[in-house]
């Protein structure tokens, strides 16, 4: 991760290092105010004529939304890539590993795609046509 870091900030100058610091913590502060909202509005809209519950506060739709991203996160959650998961985690962490597979999709199919998909139907369709000869 430092190699990617430095990879990043190679010829920028400590001032746009520190506007970029800047920028993300004020767009961070800014997402977690507008979720606040976004929840606190929702909520006071249908959960008192719904559910007869309470309103919200804007603290305690902040509440709401850090609890329900503890409980229903995901696999991203908080955590760095380097720490240990657990073997109980139900997520597939090798999907990436998996996927990456795929960076090699376009050069075989410029050079053996085409051919290998002919001799694929070809192989099918003469299975097919010979399975009909034995039925009749």
């Amino acid at each position: 991760m430092s190699n990617y870091f430095k990879h990043k900030m190679r010829g920028k100058s400590p001032g746009e290092i520190i506007g970029m610091i800047l920028f993300g913590a004020l767009f961070i502060t800014g997402l977690a105010i507008l979720f606040g909202f976004v929840i606190m509005w929702l909520w006071n809209w249908l959960m008192p004529m719904i559910f007869g519950l309470t309103t919200l506060t804007f603290w305690e739709s902040v509440g709401i939304f850090i609890l329900l991203k503890i409980l229903l996160g995901g696999c991203g959650g908080f955590g760095g890539k380097d720490k240990k998961r657990s073997k109980s985690s139900k997520c597939d962490h090798n999907a990436k590993g998996e996927f990456s597979k795929w960076k090699h999709y376009d050069d075989f199919w410029k050079e053996e795609g085409n051919q290998a998909y002919e001799a694929y139907i070809n192989r099918k369709t003469s299975k097919e046509e010979s399975n009909e000869q034995h039925n009749s």
